[in-house]
């Protein structure tokens, strides 16, 4: 009998502790927020899939925020992240509906990072797919947290065109960035 009743109380505990966790916002609400932020500062957005055992995501946001090239990034692109791509045990961390985006712009199966660019309405500008010549959405490799020569010179290509950066600045970000392939 005790043994039920603590066995009990254990799920109880279990259920309060899990409905005390709050839900995560949703990719369009964290999307619409950032458009409103970008329309507001003359920015474009840079969304990031992302997940809380990924190492190369957290290389990718210790690369933008590094002291080197923070301002840079933060001076042209309102930056967002959402988390997919969770462990079993930490599903609760994802944000609702960023699964579908993820698909919905062609990242099912790329792993992660996986990255978009808009502009201030919501129109893509980007993606981190390198692609040959010719090749559709669909297609590509994706370049993740850019590191190797080839995907850090795909990376300042997508930063040049979405971007107010200078050739100084797209310098000190390629720099940056191939310290990863190390």
């Amino acid at each position: 009998m005790k043994r039920t009743v603590l066995f009990f109380f254990m799920v109880l505990l279990v259920v309060a502790i899990k409905a005390q966790q709050p839900t995560p916002p949703s990719a369009s609400d964290i999307l619409n927020k950032a458009y409103q932020q970008a329309a507001k500062e003359n920015k474009n957005v840079f969304l990031m899939f992302h997940a809380s055992w990924c190492g190369w995501c957290h290389k990718m946001d210790k690369s933008m925020n590094d002291t080197s090239c923070k301002k840079f990034f933060d001076d042209n692109y309102v930056i967002c992240h959402l988390v997919t791509d969770e462990s079993k045990d930490k599903k609760n961390l994802e944000n609702p509906g960023a699964a579908e985006m993820k698909i919905k712009y062609n990242g099912e199966g790329l792993g992660i990072p996986f990255w978009l660019v808009f502009d201030k309405d919501g129109n893509l500008l980007s993606d981190s797919k390198m692609r040959k010549e010719g090749e559709g959405p669909e297609k590509g490799e994706n370049a993740g947290c850019p590191a190797t020569e080839k995907e850090v010179d795909f990376f300042v290509e997508v930063l040049k065109k979405t971007s107010r950066l200078n050739a100084d600045q797209l310098e000190i970000i390629r720099s940056r960035f191939r310290e990863n392939d190390k």
